[in-house]
């Protein structure tokens, strides 16, 4: 088995983005003569299905306030987050294995190296998880693309508690039960059950310990390595410009939607109607008690074709006149309401 890290220039990156092009990429371009295993750990990030409304899923207010990204993965499924505290395993398997759909299998590994670090209490449950004392601590998914078995699990080691429950929307949240409470009941970190000597590991001491488990050597210099090339490395970008990082593809897919926003501003109360398609304005109506001059049938015009996205609101409201239809409002009034 080969290891693939997400590593350029010596140095590690922990961006979420960058992790998924480099999966994508191997799955896809590297046709090595073993199985590959990619771990990585990263910055806080909302993965969400290719199907999945990017809008309605995810509490966007939050993420902007605490700097997480949010990131479309090609295949379907839920939204996941991930932060610092997990460690994600990504497996590419050969299609003739055994393994796939064989989530006792495919975590067989994994459940062997936590009884031997302490958590003897951990066991593979129901279809796809982990859990210790009833506690989940990871979950797996597995696909086949182009005969390979695509897969993986992550590991959490610690959890944030409060960026689980808040970084959804507020329905979401509603059906998680209170929050917090709830995912405190359902979901643990696997710290406590470590024996004492890995209790106070980082995340990516653990990452480097488990991986030499795994491989069954002393350190990670004796793990059979693939480095990532130049060329791949420009694919890679290019993912990334193309998809990954790319507006179009993380919010522009999301289905047709209906967005209502309304609040008390000084100037009264306003209201928008908005219908947006592929991530831009389709339609408009703006109501209020607000007193103004002009016809805000104007605005409405405006905003047509505009990305719901925070700087191209702003230039096209930043562009009108807007005492002329509201009264005394500031554009960024009002891209923070339509955001909110």
């Amino acid at each position: 088995m080969y290891l693939i890290e997400p590593i350029r220039n010596g140095q590690y990156i922990y961006d979420g983005a960058v992790a998924l092009a480099i999966q994508v990429h191997v799955l896809n371009k590297l046709n090595l003569d073993e199985d590959i295993i990619f771990p990585y750990c990263c910055k806080p990030k909302v993965q969400i299905g290719l199907f999945q409304n990017a809008e309605k899923e995810i509490n966007h207010e939050y993420m902007k306030t605490h700097g997480i990204t949010l990131v479309r993965r090609d295949t379907g499924g839920g939204t996941v987050f991930l932060d610092e505290g997990a460690v994600n395993i990504c497996l590419i398997m050969s299609g003739d294995s055994n393994v796939y759909g064989n989530f006792k299998k495919f975590y067989e590994p994994a459940v062997n190296i936590l009884h031997d670090l302490g958590v003897s209490e951990v066991e593979q449950t129901g279809r796809n998880d982990l859990v210790v004392n009833g506690k989940k601590v990871s979950g797996a998914a597995m696909t086949l693309v182009n005969g390979k078995i695509y897969g993986g699990y992550t590991l959490l080691l610690d959890i944030d508690y409060d960026a689980m429950v808040n970084v959804l929307t507020p329905n979401r949240k509603k059906i998680e039960s209170k929050g917090i409470d709830s995912v405190r009941s359902r979901v643990t970190g696997l710290r406590e059950y470590l024996d004492e000597e890995y209790k106070d590991l980082s995340v990516v001491d653990f990452k480097d310990l488990y991986l030499c488990r795994l491989f069954n050597c002393e350190k990670l210099e004796d793990i059979k390595r693939y480095e990532l090339t130049e060329e791949d490395w420009r694919e890679i970008d290019e993912l990334l410009s193309k998809k990954y990082q790319n507006w179009d593809w993380n919010y522009g897919k999301s289905p047709r939607y209906n967005y209502n926003r309304d609040a008390r501003l000084g100037i009264g109360t306003v209201e928008f109607n908005l219908e947006v398609e592929a991530g831009r304005i389709t339609k408009a109506k703006i109501y209020g008690d607000f007193f103004g001059k002009g016809n805000v049938a104007d605005v409405e015009e405006k905003l047509i074709g505009v990305r719901v996205k925070e700087e191209d609101l702003l230039e096209a409201l930043e562009s009108v006149d807007l005492g002329h239809y509201f009264g005394k409002v500031e554009a960024r009034e009002l891209v923070d309401l339509i955001l909110s």
